[in-house]
């Protein structure tokens, strides 16, 4: 082997803190990421090679590099979501030792712009932070990232677990999201909140509350869905302490079991039709919340209280909308006695003795793990059609996560500084994209910052555009 071959692979060693090999042909040297992978047929560890790029005297090409020299990066998104992830790099780092800098910056890609996988690697470089984060991000090695990561269940649990640990209020719910792959094992035929019987994949999300941030999501096979989706995943939180707030869709006789089975705190919702629902119960207890007026009282129902809530405005929007029914023949007169019981009540089932208020307020608060639904479905996923492997989808949907961990961050700090209704996360990234840092020879400096980039990052409490780097 050459000299500069062998310095060349020293040096990238150092720089990508990643298993590499140099190999011959041709008398042209191509560098490799070599790693191996246990075969389930032959059960045994063997050895798999990825192809990053041609080696020269100058350094390394890699695989579609063109020969262009750049000289100007976006700087503002980027240098705002790598701020925002320092708090979880050390324990991403912990788990994926290898690959941490490939899962961040595909990540970071994911939230500034729901690319395509194989187009990730090109608008990595076009962010300054690329020349900090040593990412390996061709669509080969991301394919191979991405089960990696995903046939690494116990590292992302290990970085779950270090999320939820000290949450006090966790929301758990399910979603789906449809695919027509014929190759996805995980998109099975299973019904879903709107009872459509598709092909989907289903996601276990788990809220926050208290933190306002995502701590765990694990995709699931299409037709896995409530209690036994639940089980899967329970035994493995290790915030026993925490009160976990569920979906009243999620409501049936045996939960209250199981999660007391778990040691854990809840609060369960429970459909209108249940019949451990007393409507006759005296409501003698009230409060304002969100200039709305709420009765409620609480009784015993075995092991559990039950808590029964009123709220006085949407009961008259619902009596109302019943009338209306009534009126244009759509509902039975003889129902109204029966019906009008119900209207504008909420019931939840818990095992903890509090004031109602309370429990209220922690059955409203889990809005937000809809909201994240939302961000992930319609902001984030892309790919998920093209995936046929378990372990790649598995991967795909932990950098799924990362991003949506990076968008709540955002979202954290408008709502701190109340421009949730004025500006959304995505226009921050935008408005943000807008300064550059252009670097001429050995010097770096920012582009003209636009007036309302400024004013953004000053309302938004932000220092990410040092003077040293003013144009």
């Amino acid at each position: 082997m050459n000299k500069w071959v062998a310095n060349l692979l020293a040096k990238e060693k150092a720089k990508r803190k990643v298993p590499l090999e140099a190999k011959k042909l041709n008398n042209n040297y191509y560098l490799y990421h070599s790693t191996t992978r246990w075969d389930k047929k032959e059960k045994k560890n063997k050895k798999v090679t990825n192809y990053i790029g041609r080696m020269t005297p100058k350094g390394v090409i890699e695989k579609g590099d063109s020969h262009s020299i750049r000289s100007i990066y976006e700087y503002g998104s980027s240098q705002l979501l790598y701020e925002l992830s320092q708090e979880i790099i050390e324990p991403l780092n912990e788990a994926f030792p290898y690959r941490w800098e490939d899962i961040l910056a595909c990540a970071m890609v994911k939230t500034i712009e729901p690319l395509p996988l194989k187009m990730i690697k090109t608008r990595w470089e076009k962010l300054h932070i690329s020349e900090d984060i040593n990412a390996s991000l061709s669509p080969n090695t991301i394919s191979n990232m991405l089960r990696e990561i995903g046939m690494d269940y116990a590292s992302q649990k290990d970085f779950f677990n270090g999320l939820i640990a000290n949450s006090k209020i966790i929301a758990f719910d399910l979603s789906s999201i449809f695919s027509q792959s014929v190759n996805l094992k995980y998109a099975e035929k299973g019904h879903n909140a709107d009872h459509l019987y598709l092909h989907q994949i289903n996601l276990m999300l788990f809220f926050s509350i208290d933190k306002q941030l995502p701590v765990l999501l694990k995709p699931l096979p299409g037709s896995v869905r409530d209690i036994k989706a639940l089980k899967t995943v329970i035994d493995e939180i290790n915030s026993k302490d925490a009160i976990l707030v569920l979906d009243r869709g999620l409501a049936s006789y045996k939960l209250p079991v199981i999660l007391d089975e778990n040691l854990f705190n809840f609060i369960l919702p429970l459909r209108r039709n249940f019949k451990l629902i007393n409507y006759n119960m005296k409501l003698d207890n009230t409060f304002p919340y969100r200039n709305r007026g709420i009765k409620w009282s609480k009784k015993k129902r075995g092991k559990y209280l039950l808590y029964l809530f009123e709220d006085v405005k949407l009961k008259a929007e619902e009596e109302t909308t019943f009338i209306q029914l009534m009126a244009n023949g759509k509902r039975k007169k003889g129902a109204y006695q029966m019906e009008s019981k119900k209207f504008g009540k909420i019931a939840i089932l818990s095992n903890l003795d509090m004031v109602g208020e309370e429990i209220y307020l922690m059955y409203k608060d889990r809005v937000d793990i809809e909201v994240a639904f939302d961000a992930l479905k319609n902001e984030l996923e892309n790919d998920k059609t093209c995936l046929n492997d378990e372990d790649a989808i598995r991967g795909y949907f932990f950098i799924s996560f990362i991003s949506l961990y990076l968008y709540y961050r955002i979202l954290n700090l408008l709502r701190k500084n109340n421009l949730v209704s004025k500006v959304s996360v995505n226009e921050v990234l935008l408005e943000f994209s807008k300064v550059y840092e252009i670097h001429i020879g050995k010097k770096k400096k920012l582009s003209e910052i636009p007036d309302k980039v400024v004013k953004l990052a000053k309302s938004l409490g932000l220092d990410i555009f040092p003077k040293n780097l003013g144009s």
